[in-house]
């Protein structure tokens, strides 16, 4: 830590919003959570924004870098070089870092970790894999697991809110899942399969059935809430993928048949890579739509599992066997109204009112095992936060814009430059100079406020 740089006592968080395209509640629902729960000050910074050039005078005590920072794909995660380097200069901050999706590029995770130093892992794999992951593969002292989502008090007042009696739902049984490529493994294709499998054997049954894995069928926000209320049951597996592909062969195999012009079924797969990898390491957990169906008092028919120990089969939900072997007997469970009910009041006191999976909770248990146990207390007074938010203000967000739109008008002046002349040039100067009465004022005004400040 250089002579300059001033400490502060507390955390900062970096996370990835995208400027132009908004990401999931349930992204922003982890993010603030931190900020909201945590004893511990937090600073949030959107890496999406850049790097604010005063921060390279702060040393934060810890530092979290949050699951969307990490997008899944070759690309670079979503820290340019000022962040990276920050990363590497904060010695004597504790690092922690979030990962969701961690099925596949995990070299490339790997070689994050031990690049720069984390020192904590929240992960979403059980404990009795550690030592096959990160153990074998990093220096990462501290693993904790931990679960994709939690339960938020916006979402149980909704639930509360759009709440139907049983006997007023419409729809009997409902579903939504979009298909999974096939290196996610056999149990990444696990949500598809259920939905065909019980439509096939239900088209007989009488019931009135609402399931979809289209695409276009997928709902989004309170739509999605409604849709939930409106069903005596719902459908579920356990969310992930049965295939960690820790050398990164399976996606290899499967992009390789795709350039080939092959098709890249299961079956291929199997008889290669994928046949090495499934279900050696399973990434399986709940999720988010499990805490959904509980707090809107559906009814859960789901595929045999554990669920991250949250749910329990005929405590919270009627099992379903993987080749539905057992279909009648779930469906004979299932039109017992006396059952479904006490089902879902299960589901409903262990899962949302016992406030065991709640995002309280959850930070609870992050300074506490995370930040505590580091050695690491919260301030005895109050925190001047506002001088820590001014050094962090040089970031913008129309920089990201400008980021966004640059890269692609720039492949298209490389790719079509007559194109580009055409329209992208005549439309930056057009713009240019419609807002020049707007933009000028606001420039002055904007130079006289930050006058002093460094």
């Amino acid at each position: 830590m250089g002579s300059s740089s001033t400490r502060v006592k507390g955390a900062l968080l970096l996370y990835h919003r995208p400027a132009l395209f908004p990401d999931a509640a349930t992204i922003s629902d982890h993010i603030n959570a931190f900020e909201r729960y945590s004893r511990f000050p937090f600073w949030k910074l959107n890496t999406d924004r850049g790097f604010p050039r005063r921060l390279a005078g702060l040393r934060f005590e810890a530092i979290v870098v949050h699951y969307s920072v990490f997008a899944s794909g070759p690309a670079p995660y979503m820290l340019d070089d000022g962040f990276l380097g920050y990363l590497d200069a904060a010695e004597d901050s504790y690092k922690v870092a979030f990962f969701q999706d961690e099925h596949q590029y995990c070299q490339k995770r790997f070689a994050f970790l031990n690049q720069h130093r984390i020192e904590c892992v929240y992960t979403c794999l059980e404990p009795e894999y550690f030592d096959q992951t990160y153990r074998r593969y990093t220096r990462v002292p501290k693993l904790v697991s931990h679960v994709p989502a939690y339960v938020h008090p916006e979402m149980v007042a909704t639930a509360d809110r759009l709440h139907r009696p049983d006997q007023d739902r419409e729809i009997d049984v409902g579903y939504r899942a979009r298909p999974t490529p096939p290196f996610f493994g056999r149990g990444g294709m696990e949500k598809v399969k259920i939905a065909e499998g019980f439509m096939e054997r239900a088209h007989e049954s009488g019931l009135v059935l609402d399931v979809s894995t289209r695409e276009q069928d997928r709902l989004y926000g309170e739509n999605w809430y409604r849709f939930m209320a409106g069903c005596k049951g719902f459908l579920g597996t356990e969310s992930g993928a049965s295939c960690v592909d820790l050398e990164d062969e399976v996606r290899e195999e499967y992009e390789r048949l795709v350039a080939n012009g092959e098709d890249p079924t299961i079956e291929r797969l199997e008889q290669g890579a994928l046949g090495r990898w499934d279900w050696k390491v399973p990434l399986r957990t709940t999720s988010s739509r499990h805490f959904e169906a509980a707090a809107l008092r559906c009814c859960q028919l789901m595929y045999e599992g554990r669920y991250s120990g949250a749910l329990r089969p005929m405590e919270h939900y009627i099992p379903l066997k993987k080749d539905l072997s057992n279909f009648d007997q779930a469906l004979e469970r299932f039109g017992d109204p006396d059952l479904r009910r006490e089902l879902t009041e299960n589901a409903y006191r262990d899962l949302i009112a016992s406030g065991e999976f709640s995002y309280e909770r959850f930070i609870e248990g992050f300074d506490r095992t995370a930040l505590l146990e580091a050695g690491l207390e919260p301030p005895a007074g109050e925190v001047d936060k506002a001088t820590v938010d001014k050094n962090l203000t040089g970031h913008s967000p129309f920089r990201a814009v400008r980021r966004h739109l640059g890269g692609a008008t720039f492949w298209l002046y490389r790719r079509h430059p007559l194109i580009w002349k055409l329209t992208v040039l005549p439309a930056s100067w057009a713009l240019y100079i419609a807002s020049r009465p707007v933009v000028w004022p606001v420039r002055g005004v904007s130079r006289l406020l930050n006058q002093g400040r460094g």
